[in-house]
């Protein structure tokens, strides 16, 4: 007896979404050069830093020890945060998780 196979069928996923292109304008970071929440431990050892696009909150990356920029997020709702290291303009979106 023969079987068919059922072959599902996906729509692509979008290239972008919503929230990228929603965030336009950046606001000044808190803290230029410093993970915020980080310097309020007394820390200084996070390795990369992240900023929020709807407040600017520093926040340092998910490679750092206390992953504030995520727990911003987590905290906040603020869907985008971009690099806020020099030379690097990408964005990255929680909610979609993609890249702008």
């Amino acid at each position: 007896m023969l079987r068919r196979s059922r072959r599902r069928e996906h729509s692509p996923a979008p290239r972008t979404c919503e929230h990228l292109d929603a965030a336009v304008d950046e606001p000044q970071p808190l803290t230029p050069g410093e993970c915020q929440d980080c310097e309020e431990l007394g820390e200084h050892n996070w390795a990369h830093l992240r900023m929020c696009l709807t407040c600017g909150h520093v926040g340092c990356c998910d490679s750092s020890p206390h992953q504030h920029a995520t727990k911003h997020f987590q905290q906040s709702g603020h869907p985008v945060m971009r690099s806020a290291e020099p030379g690097e303009s990408w964005r990255w979106c929680y909610i979609d998780h993609r890249v702008g």
